[in-house]
């Protein structure tokens, strides 16, 4: 008995096994915003896109699709997964650098560059002593790092709110620029929210802050210039109105000058500088994707100092407002560009790209708005984007290797065309979803009923998908009406899976669309005939077993029940506002939520269909203060969420983000009784928990968690009520931050994983 005692020990001491699993993203394509692509300049084929908080990806040509190259970021370690811009060495097409960071906030760590010489594969870390933005205003600026083309060794990288850097040693180290200008921006404080006055209108009137330095630009090579040193002269744009934002240095960074006689009434977004020395400009009168009210493409001559207003499309105030946002040089035609608008409304024409063969003398449009005779769209790669305006297109590239195809970015992934030139000839020009691999979605919430479709998410800022094939993107995309531009919630019943509905707001601002059912597994929606009171929307909403009885807690609300498909409405009492309520998953009529401060652990339980809840202390075994650290503003987030274990009544499980608590038989306890969480060994934190089918020969459903066991960051799984856990992920699966997980009940060992900014991702065991 001692040896088995000290065996146990040590296998406790070991940390929990490996079970190896095999992982693929459940296929939506795209569905974030992708901030940037950039091109190496003489490799064929090598090419990285980035996203606002969904990491970076490299093209493969020969399967034809983007690979992520953060997915081994740790949680940790999660604000890497914002890009703030990415650069490749001209003279040696392996090496890209990366520049790291989501947020500039004070609870956000400082970012980093991750640089690579194997194209991604692998990569080192230096940590910078300040933060990137690659989630915030003037994210699709850029780009904001770059290598010397004469020299591989010397970068340049601006930064938001820390001026100009530069390292000398490939991105090991790096230090300031101090001889560039000061370009910090003062900015009035914002006004408060009138009376009545909605959020958008809000954020349209609110100051507008630029976003820093926006792009550096090596210059073309003098005649007399050597190579493998550094060359003399750096473009510099900066996020400034009524300010000089453009600026030069000739002498390898020593000293700079504001470039005269630039347009000071905008923000410089984006800049190409062609080959034969024009400097192209777009400008915007914000950074962007905040609203632009007024915009213009400019061209600098930089032999001459000349500048030249070549706008192909002058917004008008109050009529016609909007901005341009990116613009490209065809590398082999130096006359030739692309520049994208950005804001013009579809009774202005939509947004369009613009081309122009002669330097910005003329322009044509290319698809002006979407699928007019100078546009064609296959939507069979993402069918969900054909509901969704093209929107944010705040890069477009010529490739530089071939001058008939192009790619441009938007707010849910991007396009390209491989015949370009055809808009020269009058003629239209093709184009098909270019994401193919990339996966940028928010899972909001995961649902994997009992039958029909394996899997249905709810996603932020879309209405969520019925997943019939993870390997193929759904035929009906989000766009299954009542549509949705945001979804939070989605529940199925245990008892009687077809029956599902789904919670947030609708795409079309419709106050009374932000909920809708399926009778049908998914394949068709509804909405209901009414809903609590207007305005009703986002929350949370709970399905009993056997799906006649829902309870949805709109946002900032209390908990309302309909029994009628939601043709009316009762407010459920004894309920504070608030709360999230879950459903038993065998007895109909139980619903639970739960209540949680320091000084306040309430479990709230109905058993007539939550018309009525009752409230019960809880207690934890390792007392009052184990659980809430997100609840007193832990900026690392966590769980605190209860769970009902599914097949079983009344048992009750509670993920805190210190640990996971077991409560079986809650009926039997009573306001005399409290109820008693027993906490389970080995969990220290959690950040996602959920269930799946039972292992064979097992009674008790399978758990998976993703947080620390043993002392173990991972994605874990337990086929024993919690005793023992084994990770199921490894080193090179970690994604960053992790917001869902859930097993599924039809697949033993099958378990789904929603990420924050990377999708959802599904795992087998090998």
């Amino acid at each position: 008995m001692v040896a088995l005692l000290l065996g146990a020990s040590a296998a406790f001491a070991q940390g929990p096994k490996q079970v190896p699993y095999t992982w693929k993203s459940v296929q939506i394509v795209g569905g974030g915003f992708v901030d940037g692509i950039i091109f190496h300049p003489t490799a064929k084929d090598v090419r990285y896109a980035r996203t606002d908080m969904g990491g970076a990806y490299r093209w493969d040509a020969t399967p034809h699709r983007w690979h992520p190259i953060l997915d081994w970021v740790p949680y940790v370690d999660r604000n890497l997964m914002g890009i703030e811009s990415i650069a490749v060495d001209p003279s040696d097409p392996n090496r890209v650098y990366l520049a790291c960071g989501t947020y500039t906030n004070a609870n956000t760590p400082n970012g980093a560059v991750l640089r690579s010489d194997d194209r991604g594969h692998t990569f080192q870390r230096a940590n910078v002593p300040f933060k990137f933005g690659g989630n915030e205003d003037g994210r699709g600026n850029g780009e904001r790092l770059d290598v010397d083309p004469l020299d591989g060794r010397v970068l340049y990288l601006g930064t938001r709110h820390d001026g100009l850097w530069r390292s000398h040693d490939r991105g090991v180290t790096w230090a300031r620029v101090t001889s560039f200008p000061d370009v910090k921006e003062a900015v009035p404080p914002a006004p408060p929210l009138q009376p009545g006055e909605t959020r958008r209108h809000y954020w349209q009137r609110r100051p507008v802050r630029g976003s820093g330095i926006v792009f550096v630009k090596f210059g073309a090579p003098t005649a007399a210039y050597r190579k493998d040193h550094p060359s003399q002269t750096i473009y510099v744009g900066v996020s400034l109105m009524d300010r000089s934002n453009l600026f030069v240095s000739t002498d390898r960074g020593d000293s700079w000058r504001a470039i005269p006689w630039e347009p000071l009434h905008y923000r410089p977004t984006r800049a190409a500088l062609s080959s034969d020395g024009f400097l192209y400009v777009v400008y915007g009168t914000a950074p962007g994707p905040s609203r632009m009210t007024d915009g213009a493409v400019w061209k600098l001559d930089t032999h001459t100092g000349a500048w030249t207003d070549i706008t192909p499309d002058r917004p008008v105030a109050g009529v016609k407002e909007f901005g341009y946002a990116a613009v490209s040089v065809d590398a082999q035609h130096p006359r030739t560009l692309i520049v994208s608008s950005f804001g013009r409304s579809v009774s202005a024409g939509g947004e369009d790209i613009f081309r122009s063969t002669d330097g910005g003398a003329s322009w044509k449009t290319i698809f002006h708005g979407r699928g007019d005779a100078n546009g064609v769209y296959d939507y069979s790669l993402a069918p969900y984007v054909k509901a969704t305006p093209i929107h944010w297109l705040f890069d477009v590239e010529i490739d530089p290797n071939n001058p008939d195809h192009a790619m441009f970015t938007t707010g849910y992934d991007g396009w390209e065309t491989f015949d370009l030139t055809m808009s020269d000839r009058g003629k239209p020009t093709h184009w098909s979803d270019m994401a193919s691999g990339i996966e940028e979605t928010v899972a909001l919430q995961l649902n994997s009923p009992g039958q029909g479709a394996h899997l249905i998410t709810a996603i932020g800022d879309y209405g969520g998908f019925v997943h019939w094939d993870l390997d193929r993107p759904a035929p009906e995309g989000s766009s299954a009406p009542p549509r949705f531009g945001n979804t939070t919630g989605v529940a199925s019943a245990t008892l009687r899976p077809q029956a599902i509905v789904r919670v947030g707001t609708s795409a079309e601002h419709k106050p009374d669309e932000n909920i809708s059912y399926s009778l049908d597994e998914g394949r068709t929606w509804q909405g209901t005939a009414a809903t609590p009171k207007p305005g009703s929307r986002f929350g949370s909403i709970a399905v009993s077993a056997d799906g006649k009885t829902w309870v949805w807690t709109p946002e900032g609300s209390p908990s309302y029940v309909t029994r009628d498909l939601g043709a009316t409405w009762a407010s459920s009492t004894g309920l504070p506002a608030n709360l999230q309520v879950i459903a038993d998953p065998i007895a109909p009529q139980t619903f639970y939520a739960y209540a949680i401060s320091l000084a306040d652990q309430t479990v709230f339980r109905s058993t007539d269909g939550a018309a009525t809840f009752s409230a019960q202390k809880f207690t934890l075994s390792d007392g009052p203060f184990a659980l809430g650290q997100s609840s007193r503003g832990d900026p690392r987030g966590g769980q605190d969420r209860l769970y009902s274990a599914p097949g079983r009544a009344d048992d009750l499980w509670f993920a805190a983000f210190s640990g996971l608590y077991h409560a079986a038989s809650v009926s039997s306890a009573t306001s005399a009784n409290d109820i008693s969480f027993t906490r389970m060994p080995g969990v220290t934190d959690i950040q996602a928990f959920g269930f799946g089918k039972a292992a064979p020969h097992r009674a008790c459903p399978a758990m998976y968690l993703v947080g620390t066991v043993q002392g173990q960051p991972g994605i874990f799984r337990s086929i024993d009520e919690g005793q023992n856990w084994a990770r199921i992920n490894d080193d090179q699966h970690q994604w960053g931050l992790v917001l869902q997980i859930s097993g599924d009940p039809r697949s033993y060992g099958r378990v789904y994983v929603g990420t924050h900014g990377r999708g959802t991702v599904y795992g087998d065991p090998r």
